[in-house]
């Protein structure tokens, strides 16, 4: 079974469970496979690959803005990346459980097993 089909399946497998389909393809991972990028939908990811992504896309994204509208005066640029960091871990960290907690209520088979 190539990524794709096992990708298309895992994306059968959420349908499923009746949960919107905003919560197992969110926007960012649309845009991904639309750009050719091959990942894992959320509930399929790891822990840590959910942490990473999601936390750094929205420390780059939360950062830039808050140091366009109220950083640029009050906060050295080292002190904003740290803060936009820290942020942007704890948002991670908090979406990954919620991904693993989705995995674990609706009792989703790792990846390795999708298409046995």
């Amino acid at each position: 079974m190539t990524e794709i089909e096992k990708r298309q399946a895992a994306l059968e497998l959420l349908a499923r469970t009746l949960m919107k389909p905003s919560s197992y393809q969110p926007l960012a991972v649309r845009l991904l496979w639309h750009l050719g990028v091959n990942v894992r939908p959320p509930h399929f990811a790891s822990f840590l690959f959910n942490t990473v992504s999601i936390g750094g896309f929205y420390a780059a994204s939360w950062g830039l803005a808050m140091w366009l509208i109220i950083w640029h005066d009050k906060l050295t640029p080292s002190q904003a990346a740290t803060t936009a960091a820290l942020a942007g871990l704890c948002f991670g960290g908090l979406m990954a459980s919620y991904y693993a907690y989705g995995k674990r209520k609706h009792k989703l088979p790792s990846w390795n097993e999708l298409g046995k």
